[in-house]
Formats: structure tokens, sequence, C-alpha cells
């Protein structure tokens, strides 16, 4: 099985299990909002091959192969600027609809995190599908279990932050510890996605206009949730 050298990125949706819990009873509104926002963060991210969405999170991944460590750390860092603010801008006019119900109205409580890292990758395919598989798939997901403080940063692995150089030093990175499952104590850099370059700008308003459109779209995607299932009519019945 051919390996090559990839870039993996994981942006997963904090709070998303607490927001669906608590609105169950808007469950359509809740679902159709989150596969909203997760479809605006990889649309964000051209030149990223999205390998699978994986419940709160999407996990992406780029060739790295003729790429520096510089250039490895900052088309990560570009990505995740972009990806954060596409989420705040469909999350804030996800909130800002004319829907009263509180799935609509409370999706402020969701924010949005990264993980990153750089190793080797091969694919595999099952019935057709295709998807990554290595120790370095492995570690990047195991990222996502940190101790971090803030409520959205960027964490990228030792590897990426060190080959990043010039790209490193722009970024006011702290370095932690982290104790990995199966892997053990290993060196990581997170950065509080607030003090990233070109941080994210205060979100303007929407219209009126824009609210009401939003409604529609967030109605039309709830609808399948709420409707009743109708069970097909066995041939017995028709006759």
């Amino acid at each position: 099985m051919a390996t090559r050298r990839a870039l993996l990125l994981i942006a997963d949706i904090g709070g998303y299990t607490e927001y669906m819990q608590y609105h169950r009873s808007m469950l359509g509104h809740a679902e159709a909002a989150t596969r909203r926002l997760l479809g605006k963060i990889v649309d964000a991210a051209p030149g990223w091959d999205l390998v699978e969405i994986e419940g709160d999170a999407a996990f992406l991944s780029r060739n790295a192969d003729g790429l520096d460590g510089a250039a490895t750390l900052a088309a990560v860092t570009r990505a995740a600027v972009a990806m954060h603010g596409a989420f705040h801008t469909q999350r804030r006019l996800v909130e800002l609809n004319l829907c009263p119900c509180r799935s609509c109205t409370q999706t402020g409580a969701l924010k949005l995190k990264f993980v990153a890292h750089v190793g080797d990758v091969a694919t595999q395919s099952i019935r057709r599908r295709k998807k990554l598989v290595g120790m370095d798939v492995i570690y990047v997901h195991r990222l996502l279990k940190n101790t971090v403080a803030v409520p959205e940063y960027l964490l990228v692995s030792d590897d990426l932050f060190r080959d990043g150089g010039t790209a490193s030093a722009g970024l006011a990175a702290r370095e932690i510890t982290q104790d990995l499952e199966g892997i053990g104590p290993v060196q990581t850099f997170y950065v509080d996605v607030e003090d990233m370059p070109a941080a994210p700008t205060p979100l303007p308003e929407p219209s009126l206009l824009l609210r009401f459109g939003a409604t529609l779209d967030m109605v039309g995607r709830g609808l399948p949730h709420v409707l009743p299932h109708r069970r097909p009519r066995s041939l017995a019945q028709v006759g």
C-alpha cells in the first residue's frame, strides 16, 4: 500500500453534543443547522479534500509532497481562518433568522476549533469508499482530546509547528504537553483563534431580506425531520 505525505486538518464544532441534547424537540432544525454549518466549513477550504464528515467534525486532507514546512503551516492557518469566518457568518445567520425555536435562536453557543498534523498516510478502499489510514491519521484524531482551555483554537502537532520556520514565528502560539491515548506524552502548540493572522472581525448584521431567506432555508431543511413518515401501502391494501 503506497504512502504519501499529507496535511491533516479536523474542524470540530464545540458544544454540539449539548446543543443537540437540549434541542431534541426541534431536532429537524438543529440537524439542519449543523449540516449547513459543516457545509460552509468545507466550502471555505478550496484545495483541501474532504475525507469524511465525522458527526460534528469535518476531516480534511491536502497533499504535502513538495511543500516545505513554512508552506504547510501557512496552508493550515489560512484554511482555519477562512473556515472559522464562514462558520460564524452562517451561525449568525441561523441565529438571526425569523424562526423562534430554540434550535435556531441558540446557535451562539456553538464554537469551532481545529487540530492539525502532517504525516504519512495511505488510501484504503472499502466497498468502493476511500478513506485515509495510518498512524498519523490516528494521531490527528487523538489531538481532539486535549487540555486547551480556550473555546476556539488551532492546535498543531510538534512536527507541523517546528517545521513551520518563519510561519511559526508569526503565530502567538503556546507550547503545551498532551498525553495522547495509546501514544503517550507529546508536545503540541496552540493559538487562540482571536490571535491568529487575519483574526475574525465583527460580523455585520444581516438584512431583513437575508434573514427571511435564511428562515425559508431552515424551514425547508427541517421539514423532512418533522413530517410524519408514511409506510408504503401493501399490494393487498391497494387491491
